[in-house]
């Protein structure tokens, strides 16, 4: 029996040595074809699964139902041996990992085999909550085919909430940071990224008084560097389209001015007010019916106390704490997705 291994990069001759002591009668190949972060497994061993996922160091281990040359062709009669491990009820879906050059894509692998699986089992193709995955791991002239459970490869269930749906109604309205340029500028690449990350409606630059104008454009570019590294990111590995997040610049008393209207909720993050604990009931209930809700982050400074009286809730995320400027964004959604997620579930079992 075989398995392909999946560990770190740079972590396979480690995991290697463990699982050659694991299985003494087992053949280890480590970093097959140069390709590092796999290693490749034979042994007879009923019990190698088991111990192989024993080993710290190793992420996966997937075990082999076929290996074939790495001709599409050759691939594509494996169909005849996976097909009686899809049950009749159940949907499918072929991922194909492709390590080398090849006269075929990993689309013609998904494509063809998919089709000729479906022809065989009559199963539907599920790309998105699958009973089962086809696995193809082409590494080099070799290919291995596995069949693992869909639960495996899912990262977005249907019994979890979208927090998207949150964040895209979220507006933060961000002081910006001050003072030496290098550290306007490192401090504005991470609050442009955690922004991106969160995927929000807008971003809004708000100083509270005059400042200098470098220090702010050096913010200013260090927002945009950090959004266009996260936004790349977010293309590669999401399945969904991704925008950009909008970025503008406002005074912070005209925000706040502006955003007192129907449907917007206002929230302000400061140690001065009462525990997420103590209002999360009502704060779950407003925020799922609000057009808009605006955070409100300081940095070096808290928001002006001034403006606490036009806020809808003043907030303490972490009692005798105070967040570093960077942290602002994440801590503030992170806390505020908790208790919108717990609103929704007591919803859900009410209705």
């Amino acid at each position: 029996m075989k398995f392909i291994v999946k560990t770190q990069r740079g972590m396979e001759s480690i995991a290697a040595n463990y699982i050659a002591e694991a299985l003494p009668d087992a053949k280890v190949w480590t970093s097959p074809m140069g390709y590092s972060g796999l290693v490749i497994v034979e042994t007879e061993d009923e019990n190698a699964g088991e111990k192989i996922l024993d080993i710290p160091e190793v992420e996966r281990a997937i075990p082999v139902i076929a290996e074939v040359p790495a001709e599409l062709d050759a691939i594509v009669q494996t169909a005849e041996k996976i097909a009686p491990l899809i049950g009749e009820n159940e949907t499918f879906a072929v991922k194909t990992k492709r390590r080398g050059k090849h006269e075929f894509t990993s689309m013609d692998v998904n494509r063809e085999l998919g089709a000729k699986i479906r022809e065989l089992t009559n199963a539907d193709v599920n790309l998105s909550w699958p009973d089962r995955v086809v696995q193809v791991e082409i590494i080099g002239d070799r290919a291995y085919i596995s069949v693992l459970p869909g639960e495996e490869f899912r990262k977005f269930t249907p019994d979890k909430f979208d927090a998207r749906k949150l964040f895209r109604k979220v507006t933060i309205v961000q002081m910006p940071y001050w003072g030496d340029f290098k550290a306007c500028r490192s401090f504005g690449e991470k609050i442009g990224r955690a922004a991106q990350a969160f995927e929000v409606k807008e971003l809004i630059i708000a100083p509270k008084e005059k400042m200098n104008a470098f220090e702010l454009a050096e913010f200013i570019k260090g927002v945009k560097i950090g959004q266009e590294s996260r936004h790349g990111i977010q293309r590669e590995a999401y399945p969904w389209k991704v925008e950009k997040v909008p970025v503008s610049v406002w005074d912070l008393y005209q925000v706040i001015r502006d955003k007192r209207r129907n449907k917007r909720l206002l929230i302000i993050t400061d140690p001065k007010g009462p525990t997420l604990a103590e209002v999360k009931e009502k704060l779950g209930r407003d925020m799922f019916h609000a057009k808009e809700i605006v955070v409100f982050i300081g940095s070096r400074e808290g928001i002006p106390r001034g403006l606490f009286r036009f806020a809808d809730y003043v907030v303490d995320l972490a009692p005798y704490m105070t967040f570093a400027t960077e942290h602002g964004i994440p801590a503030s959604l992170v806390s505020l997705w908790e208790v919108y997620e717990e609103y929704l579930r007591e919803r859900e079992g009410e209705e």
